[in-house]
Parts: structure tokens; sequence; C-alpha cells
């Protein structure tokens, strides 16, 4: 190879000096940050996912984004929301207010040493307590459609449909904690 000649220009070269180690290095290095990238863009249509959803159960898409950040980062300021939401302070200041006043996040003064403003700190129910409300709503609200006529005061004879009669609501919806899941299983392996 001449002084005018780069590694490049022959390939075999590079090969008997080494090149190839460092060419493994610099593909498991773009592996891993492929892997990297994948994963966070994963996590990402997950949240948004997550998002999409709470957006129907607490009605608006930041009062969403502001109980994910609040379940992963419990015990911020409405300026730490701010800040990890994107989210203008003003519009989570108003969205945190009516949570609050919903029972929805719960919020403490968070303690200085030092002088000046102790800011309020959030903190979200368990998931667990806000699908209970929802499903009571929508139970409420499946109860009255099922009853229409009862509501109407139409003449319908409840007694012909097969559904109990009797005044009482006739849906039931109940939620049950994933946890039990396991025990449910071993039984069915034993049979």
């Amino acid at each position: 190879m001449s002084t005018d000649e780069t590694p490049d220009d022959d390939p075999g070269e590079s090969d008997e000096t080494g090149g190839e180690g460092a060419e493994d290095d610099l593909d498991e290095s773009d592996v891993r940050e492929r892997i990297e990238q994948e994963a966070d863009r994963a996590v990402e249509q997950f949240d948004e996912g997550i998002v999409d959803l709470l957006a129907w159960v607490l009605d608006t898409e930041t009062r969403a984004r502001i109980y994910v950040h609040l379940r992963q980062r419990p015990h911020s300021t409405s300026e730490e929301i701010a800040e990890g939401t994107g989210l203008y302070p003003s519009t989570v200041r108003e969205a945190l207010a009516e949570l609050h006043e919903e029972g929805t996040v719960l919020r403490q003064k968070r303690q200085n040493d030092g002088a000046g403003n102790n800011p309020y700190e959030y903190a979200t129910i368990p998931p667990s307590e806000l699908v209970g409300d929802v499903v009571d709503d929508v139970q409420q609200e499946l109860n009255t459609v099922f009853n229409l006529d009862r509501y109407l005061d139409t003449d319908v004879d409840d007694g012909d449909d097969g559904v109990n009669g009797s005044g009482s609501d006739p849906v039931t919806i109940n939620v049950e904690d994933e946890t039990d899941d396991g025990d449910d299983e071993t039984d069915d392996g034993d049979d």
C-alpha cells in the first residue's frame, strides 16, 4: 500500500491488522443502540395506549398524562409534573385542582427545612380504585338503558323476556384482582 492509499482502499489489509475486531465492536454497539431505540419506542407506544385508555376514564388526555406521571413519580409538585409531561404549568394546576376535588389525586404540603414556599406534592389513588369508580358508573348507566321501559313508564310485561322482573338492577359488573390467576391454572393442571 502506498502512502496515498488508505486502509479502506484495500479491504484485505484491514482484515489482517485486526480491523475485524473493531468492526465487531461497532456492530455490537449498533445492535445495542437499535435494541435500546426499539425498547424506548415500545415503552412509548405502551404509554400512549395507557394514556388513551385513561383519557376515556378521566375525561381528557391532559388528566390522563398527569395521572400516568404521578403513578411513575408520586409526590411530584405541579411544576415537576409540568416539566415531566410537557404540559403548560397553568394547565397542570387547573387539572390537578379538578382531580383533587374528585378524589383522584391526593395532595399534601412538601416539607422544606428552609424558609420559603412549601408547595403541594401530589399522588394518585391506586388504579384499582379508579377502575372501581368507573365500573360503578358504567354499571349504573347500563342498568338505566336496560330498564328504559320502566323509566319511560311504558306497558311492557317484564316477565316475558326471561329477565328478573322484580325491579332489581339486572347488570352487575365484577372486577377481580389479577393476582388470583395463578391458583386457577394449577387447579386446571391437576385434572
